[in-house]
């Protein structure tokens, strides 16, 4: 049974589109990182925003303002960005306590 509550399912799109493209205004911004802390910070609140993302469009779901097919095929997708994000955030950490990266200029390298 659908909500049918207008403002309600308003809210959670405003709220899934602004943690949607907030990912990636954050990856734009880690593109030109200061620093290799400075991308994967940037890179981390790109992560928080999918995974935020995520709990919108299951909102979304549950309350039966989008369908099954339509949910699938979204959440599937924006769980494959949250994977990605959090493979580039571990890979990055990793690799600079692995090579004992300390901070310097990370521009488009």
């Amino acid at each position: 049974m659908a909500l049918d509550n207008p403002i309600e399912k308003r809210t959670y799109l405003k709220q899934m589109l602004r943690s949607g493209t907030s990912i990636g205004a954050m990856m734009r911004e880690a593109k030109f990182a200061q620093s290799r802390a400075d991308f994967v910070s940037k890179t981390s609140i790109a992560l928080k925003e999918a995974n935020e993302t995520l709990y919108w469009i299951e909102l979304l779901h549950d309350g039966n303002y989008i369908d099954d097919k339509t949910f699938e095929s979204i959440h599937g997708e924006a769980n494959e960005i949250t994977s990605i994000l959090a493979s580039i955030v571990k890979t990055t950490k990793e690799n600079s306590e692995k090579y004992g990266i300390t901070e310097r200029l990370f521009l488009n390298s």
